[in-house]
């Protein structure tokens, strides 16, 4: 059956379906000994070229959809390449599939990642338009004021435009230095949970993800450790972005 070009190639592993359209529109691509164009689709079986070398559509074909839930650790960097030597997320995952991840979390951040083998369910889960909730807790160093939990649930701008909480739960709030709070957010932008604490003059000294959608941080799953997600909840998830497979 064929399929647009651009996700055969992001399916296979060489890259992002942005990055393979991108090839695409520059002329970089071939199939069968002729030039792609952008809309072109193909079969696995077909000779495709990037820049002239030969590529496996076919290396990462599975039919079934995998989800895996990882609980990261901070200082693990959630990049496949980096030129420090940093531990990456991607060398605490099993190698039997190629694994995209839903959501990043930057080095500071722990909790929970999810990855899947399916493409387009993670493209579904991360684009703003499925409005998917992203739980967190937070410890925040400073005093926080109610005047504050409205700033932040109302909405502030920021550099790169308007941003809020869904929703602000004071955990346990004390005269202590660092108090935690329990917030939403329906957006994956970086470091946006940070910035809104910023943008008030408070510090955010641990930040941890919680939940993503349905999906619920294990309590009993150690750091830098994963499980895969039952069969039945894989099945929900899919349905719950209008996908059957």
């Amino acid at each position: 059956m064929q399929q647009r070009l651009q996700k055969l190639i992001a399916n296979a592993g060489y890259g992002s379906r942005r990055w393979a359209e991108q090839a695409i529109k520059d002329g970089k691509v071939e199939v069968n000994n002729k030039i792609a164009s952008l809309g072109d689709k193909a079969n696995i079986s077909d000779n495709v070229r990037i820049n002239g070398r030969k590529i496996n559509l076919n290396r990462y074909q599975e039919e079934e959809t995998k989800v895996i839930v990882l609980n990261k650790k901070v200082g693990v960097i959630c990049s496949n390449k980096d030129t420090l030597g940093r531990k990456s997320v991607y060398d605490l995952l099993p190698k039997e599939s190629r694994w995209v991840m839903v959501g990043r979390l930057d080095i500071n951040t722990s909790g929970l990642l999810i990855f899947t083998n399916n493409g387009d369910l993670a493209n579904k889960l991360m684009h703003p338009s499925s409005k998917i909730d992203r739980e967190y807790l937070v410890r925040v160093l400073g005093e926080v004021t109610n005047n504050d939990l409205k700033k932040l649930t109302k909405g502030v701008k920021l550099e790169d435009g308007f941003a809020k909480f869904n929703k602000v739960t004071a955990i346990k709030n004390t005269k202590a230095a660092n108090n935690w709070y329990k917030v939403v957010i329906q957006e994956g932008r970086k470091r946006e949970v940070r910035l809104l604490w910023q943008h008030l003059g408070l510090q955010v000294s641990r930040l941890i993800r919680i939940s993503f959608g349905n999906i619920i941080l294990p309590r009993n799953l150690g750091a830098n450790k994963y499980i895969y997600l039952k069969s039945s909840k894989v099945k929900l998830l899919l349905e719950s972005v209008g996908l059957t497979k």
